[in-house]
């Protein structure tokens, strides 16, 4: 057996038991339109991948991703956010793959071979030395050697890429959302407390949406009839003269409860825990599906159940809104209410527990 690449390329392949049934080089040549063309697409396709990870990381850095009500100022940027961040990381993560395809379809050589299935364990020396030979001759016709353009400019994509990528991932876990000292409007506002919960003693009412931020219509007993529902959002006197304020509570999406009155003659499940925090028959709960968060408005008076419209949980009323179908896992939270001297209806405290979704340590 010779020392010559050549030989030892087809004398691999004898060894191998390969049939090479089709083999054409690649035209490395510089001035050839076909390499030329090759070495502009991979680059090319590098480029976008370092771009787009970069604009990614930006956007997710910088773009403003708070909520903003349609139509006022921002509104949007803030529905541009979650697109653009998508399209962005899918831009890079295509540009790398188009990279890699190009090259090897543009830059390797083009090769149709059969080969037996071996089951032998292990390799000999003849055969290490035959795929070394392999190795060196696909980088010597390829140009595709470690500190080759072509190599920096993939491994720039993929690094860039993966940097966009960690930041995205650990961006989420930045903030604390249990933490009250990072949180920027209140102290109080955290994941355990919503716009229900009244720091200062204040009076929470229960407030009709009319479609008007600025209008308050407080709730009374007389105003539902048997097995009739209401949404309902928390108002304080002192936001009556404020219409940011009364406007900011609609926003929140931890403030959306719904107040119901049972049919006559409902029977409710006995819990001692829960004692006192209905007013006769008008029960009151968080309006977030604990499953994914979906509004739950829908009650079906004949078995006292609610439904989320958008994967059919559903819970039973007569059971404090516990789950008895479809994915939800977790009742929904409770909103204790009493009625206030002046005939309206008011909260005594926040939710029973963290609204919306389930979360990994509540089971």
């Amino acid at each position: 057996m010779g020392s010559d690449r050549d030989e030892l390329l087809r004398h691999g392949a004898e060894l191998d038991g390969v049939e090479i049934v089709e083999y054409e080089p690649s035209d490395r040549h510089p001035l050839s339109p076909r390499y030329r063309r090759g070495r502009l697409l991979v680059l090319a396709s590098s480029a976008v991948t370092v771009i787009a990870s970069v604009a990614a990381a930006v956007v997710y850095l910088a773009w403003p991703w708070r909520y903003v009500t349609p139509g006022d100022e921002g509104h949007t940027l803030y529905r541009l956010y979650t697109p653009l961040l998508g399209t962005l990381l899918g831009l890079a993560v295509l540009g790398l793959a188009a990279a890699l395809l190009l090259t090897a379809k543009r830059l390797l050589p083009r090769e149709v071979s059969v080969q037996r299935r071996h089951l032998e364990n292990g390799s000999t020396a003849e055969d290490r030395a035959t795929f070394a030979a392999t190795v060196a001759d696909a980088q010597e016709r390829t140009g595709l050697r470690r500190r080759s353009v072509f190599g920096r400019a993939m491994a720039v994509g993929a690094g860039t890429l993966g940097v966009s990528l960690g930041i995205v991932g650990v961006g989420a876990f930045v903030r604390d959302p249990w933490d009250r000292r990072t949180h920027t409007t209140s102290p109080e506002d955290t994941l355990w407390h919503t716009g229900w919960h009244s720091p200062d003693g204040e009076t929470v009412y229960l407030r009709m949406d009319t479609g008007e931020p600025t209008e308050v219509v407080l709730v009374r007993p007389e105003d539902l009839a048997p097995g009739s529902t209401v949404p309902v959002f928390p108002f304080r006197e002192s936001e009556r003269d404020n219409p940011e304020a009364l406007a900011k509570v609609f926003e929140e999406s931890d403030n959306p409860a719904t107040l119901y009155r049972l049919p006559e003659g409902t029977v409710m499940a006995e819990r001692a825990e829960r004692a006192g925090l209905n007013y006769r028959d008008y029960y009151a709960y968080s309006r977030l599906c604990t499953h994914l968060g979906c509004p739950v408005g829908m009650f079906e008076t004949a078995t006292r159940r609610l439904m989320c419209p958008c994967h059919q949980s559903q819970f039973d009323l007569t059971a404090y809104a516990r789950p008895t179908f479809g994915p939800a896992a977790r009742a929904l939270p409770q909103l204790p209410i009493a009625l206030h001297p002046d005939g309206h209806f008011v909260a005594t405290g926040d939710f029973t527990g963290p609204v919306g979704p389930g979360f990994w340590e509540l089971g």
